[in-house]
């Protein structure tokens, strides 16, 4: 029981709420009983201010720009972890032994490929189809193939649900891609890793063999680690809202997928890489900035600022750095990253941005290093729901397993007509 209360008066009564507190971060007020005992909900558009579940995966400190996840920092993750492992930490609660990390990876592995039927699904959809729309479609409908594993009750199919769910989503998603210009698909090989994997079947041909590059492996397992899991964001309250009807977890995944297709969500280093090749050039950057700054003027600046974070983002620190090592290793000299990188300076010691804590987020970079390694900017949101799916999984498992766990049914504030009566149409 919580040692601490917060009193609410209402209607000259006063009424006393248990403070609950977790391991670290802001204490909560426990309001379920809010409504029984006054009548009243409390109003917050957003849920900005409204713990919706609790949760031991992940926790964010925007004030301090501090990730972790299980307690792990993330840039520590992303520079010493596999892909793999950090799925495992998201799933189970801890870093795997080599032995469970061995068994882990294996299962993983034989679970990449796609019912061959499922292959018929992209031609059914236009050439010119959005990656993501193809990817809502094609995992919304692995439960049409899989039913030994949607029975939500028994942990077991869960588990595998999870793990087909992880092992596939790359598969899928390099499917898309290939359909998406033309070329053939191509299959998983058990002897890669899960980002070397991905990369052959993305940019990989049958006419000959492909060679993954080391440093852009890297880098993408460095992407898709900090991508992985960002606490109860919009796509991962959509997976655990519709987890809660009791819906299949392919469903679940499709419905996180669909949320994270917005602009303001998944979209958003898509237009980061948009808006610094809208600028063009350095010499330019102080034009866009004042254009920021005029309250009239409907630029802004994408990639700066985060609804959690009011201070660096932990992940953009690790994605620039990434960007370096990319365009270093493929040769390019890219005008985009120089306008980042002087951007990015003037930003950080600009007292407007300062004063409003609009600080370089994780989409700033991760749309140069994409573009660099041969995405079009259509595939960006693909490769963000193929990273956040192990998120969505451990956040959906923890879910299902939470006892106190009900159906999301959010309240309103009703400001439509009051109840009137039905005039017949002729006296209207």
């Amino acid at each position: 029981m919580a040692d601490k209360s917060a009193s609410l008066s209402m209607d000259e009564k006063s009424f006393d709420y248990p403070v609950r507190a977790g391991t670290v971060g802001p204490d909560v007020i426990d309001i379920r009983k809010l409504y029984g005992q006054t009548g009243a909900f409390t109003f917050d558009p957003g849920f900005t201010s409204t713990a919706s579940c609790e949760s031991a995966i992940t926790y964010i400190d925007g004030d301090k720009g501090v990730l972790l996840h299980r307690g792990y920092p993330i840039d520590q993750l992303a520079e010493n972890s596999t892909f793999m492992e950090v799925a495992y930490l998201l799933l189970n609660g801890e870093l795997p032994t080599r032995a469970e990390l061995d068994k882990f990876t294996y299962t993983i592995t034989r679970h990449t490929m796609v019912h061959e039927q499922l292959s018929q699904f992209y031609r059914g959809f236009r050439r010119d189809a959005h990656p993501m729309a193809v990817m809502c479609g094609v995992v919304g409908a692995l439960s049409a193939f899989y039913h030994d594993s949607t029975d939500i009750t028994d942990p077991h199919q869960r588990t595998v649900a999870s793990h087909r769910l992880i092992a596939k989503m790359p598969t899928i998603a390099a499917m898309a891609y290939k359909y998406s210009v033309g070329q053939p698909f191509v299959y998983p090989q058990n002897d890669l890793s899960y980002t070397g994997n991905f990369l052959r079947m993305t940019f990989g041909v049958p006419a000959e063999p492909y060679e993954i590059n080391p440093v852009i492996e890297r880098a993408m397992r460095r992407i898709f680690i900090l991508h992985a899991d960002h606490e109860q964001n919009a796509s991962t309250s959509t997976v655990r809202l519709a987890g809660s009807s009791g819906a299949n977890p392919f469903a679940c995944i499709a419905a996180g997928i669909a949320c994270l297709w917005g602009p303001a969500h998944g979209g958003a280093n898509e237009a980061a890489l948009n808006m610094l090749r809208e600028i063009g050039r350095p010499e330019r950057i102080p034009e866009y900035i004042a254009r920021a700054k005029d309250k009239d003027d409907p630029f802004r600046l994408m990639g700066f600022g985060h609804r959690v974070y009011k201070n660096y983002d932990p992940r953009a620190k690790v994605m620039q750095a990434t960007a370096d090592e990319v365009l270093k290793e493929l040769g390019i000299s890219d005008p985009v990253l120089d306008v980042a990188r002087e951007l990015e300076h003037i930003a950080l010691h600009d007292e407007y941005f300062i004063e409003k804590k609009l600080y370089p987020n994780v989409d700033f970079y991760s749309g140069v290093i994409l573009s660099a390694i041969g995405f079009p900017t259509s595939m960006f949101t693909v490769l963000f729901a193929l990273a956040r799916t192990t998120g969505w999984v451990a956040q959906w498992n923890e879910m299902i397993s939470d006892p106190d766990q009900k159906i999301g049914r959010p309240r309103q504030l009703y400001t439509g007509a009051a109840q009137r009566e039905y005039v017949p149409v002729d006296k209207r």
